[in-house]
C-alpha cells in the first residue's frame, strides 16, 4: 500500500487551500453571529449537532491551527526583524483603517450620544483595539437599541493572535521550534491547561477561550515543526466522527472535537480537487467587517438570521473586497519588497 505523503511533501508543491478554508470560516462567522445579533432565541445548526461549539466557535479554532502552522513557517523562514515587519504588515494596516472607520465614520453617523468626542471610550476603542493592546467592544451611543451593543464583537481573538505571535518567537529564538524539542513543550503545555481547567473549573469565559484558542495555535505549529514526519491521512477522520457521536455532551467530547477540527483543517487544506484561491485573500477583511455590518443590517431593518446573514454578507463581502484591494494587498506588495523570500513559500502567505 502507497504511503500517505508527509505534510511536507504536501507544503512543498506550493498547492494548498487555506485561503478558501479561511474564507469560509469567517462567513461562518457571521452566520453564527446572527443569532445573537437578531436576538434570536437558541444557537446555530452546528451548536446543535454537537451540543456546545457554535458554528462562530469552529471557526475561530479553525482559524487558529491554520495560523500556528502558517505563522510558524513565515517564522522559521525570516529572522525576527523581517518575522515582526511581516506580521504587522499583514494585521495592522487593514485592522486600523477598520478600526478608524468604526470610529470616525460609523460611530459619528450613528450615535445618539451628545458627548460622543469627548467620552473616553471612544478614544479607548480607537487606541487599545488598533494597537492589539486589548479589545474593546463598544462606542457611546452606538447601537444601544440592539440586542448586541457591541460595535465589533469579534475584535476578541486578535490581540490574543498578536501575543502568541511574540511567543511563538520567543520560542525560535530559545531553539525550540525543532521536533524532539516543540513536542515534549507542546505535550505538557496542553496536559498543563487541560488540568488547569479541571481543577479551576468554571472558568472565565475570556480565560476559557484564551487557553483553548491557544491550544489550537500551538498545535498549528506542532504539525508545523513535526511536518516531514505526519503523513496525512482521511481514515482516521471515520473513527473519530463515530466517538464524537457517541461523546457529544460529555466531557470526552472535547478531545475528539479537538483531534477532528485538526486533521480535518489540514485534510481538506491539500485535497486536490477542491477550487483554489490564490492571490486574493478576503478572509481578513470578512472577519473584521462581519459583525458591524450585521448590525448595521438590523439598523436596516434585516431582522431574522436569514435576512441579517445574507444583507451582512453582502455588505460584509464589499468591505473585505475593498479592504484587501486598498490595504491588505498594499501591504503585502510591502511586505514582498522588504523581505527576501524563498520561492517556494510565497504562495502561501500567513
Amino acid at each position: 500500500m502507497r504511503a500517505s505523503p508527509t505534510l511536507a511533501d504536501l507544503w512543498s508543491t506550493g498547492r494548498n487551500h487555506f485561503n478558501l478554508i479561511r474564507l469560509a470560516a469567517a462567513w461562518l462567522v457571521i452566520w453564527s453571529h446572527a443569532w445573537a445579533i437578531t436576538g434570536t432565541a437558541g444557537n446555530d445548526h452546528f451548536a446543535r449537532l454537537t451540543l456546545s461549539k457554535s458554528a462562530g466557535a469552529f471557526a475561530v479554532d479553525v482559524f487558529f491551527a491554520i495560523s500556528g502552522f502558517l505563522v510558524a513557517a513565515s517564522c522559521e523562514r525570516n529572522g525576527w526583524r523581517a518575522f515582526l515587519l511581516a506580521r504587522a504588515l499583514r494585521i495592522y494596516p487593514a485592522l486600523i483603517v477598520c478600526v478608524i472607520l468604526t470610529v470616525c465614520v460609523l460611530g459619528p453617523l450613528l450615535t445618539t450620544a451628545a458627548d460622543y468626542w469627548r467620552d473616553g471610550t471612544t478614544w479607548r476603542y480607537l487606541w487599545a483595539n488598533a494597537t492589539l493592546w486589548r479589545a474593546e467592544f463598544w462606542l457611546p451611543g452606538v447601537f444601544e437599541t440592539l440586542p448586541r451593543t457591541a460595535a465589533n464583537g469579534s475584535l476578541w481573538t486578535l490581540p490574543i493572535e498578536g501575543r502568541l505571535y511574540l511567543l511563538l518567537l520567543a520560542a525560535s529564538a530559545l531553539g525550540m521550534l525543532r521536533p524532539w524539542r516543540y513536542l515534549p513543550a507542546w505535550a505538557l503545555a496542553i496536559a498543563g491547561a487541560a488540568a488547569f481547567a479541571w481543577l479551576r473549573a468554571p472558568l472565565q469565559e475570556h480565560l476559557a477561550y484564551l487557553l483553548w484558542v491557544t491550544a489550537f495555535f500551538i498545535t498549528g505549529t506542532l504539525l508545523w515543526t513535526w511536518r516531514a514526519r505526519v503523513r496525512l491521512s482521511w481514515w482516521p477522520l471515520l473513527p473519530l466522527l463515530g466517538l464524537a457521536a457517541l461523546s457529544r455532551g460529555s466531557v470526552w467530547f472535547v478531545p475528539v472535537y479537538f483531534a477532528l477540527v485538526v486533521l480535518g483543517t489540514f485534510c481538506l487544506a491539500f485535497l486536490p480537487r477542491l477550487p483554489r484561491i490564490e492571490r486574493t485573500d478576503l478572509s481578513y477583511g470578512l472577519y473584521l467587517y462581519g459583525w458591524p455590518m450585521q448590525q448595521v443590517a438590523m439598523l436596516l431593518g434585516a431582522t431574522t438570521v436569514l435576512t441579517n446573514t445574507l444583507a451582512a454578507s453582502a455588505l460584509a463581502f464589499g468591505c473585505a473586497a475593498l479592504s484587501w484591494f486598498v490595504v491588505e494587498r498594499p501591504a503585502l506588495g510591502w511586505k514582498r519588497r522588504l523581505l527576501v523570500r524563498r520561492p517556494a513559500m510565497e504562495s502561501n502567505p500567513a
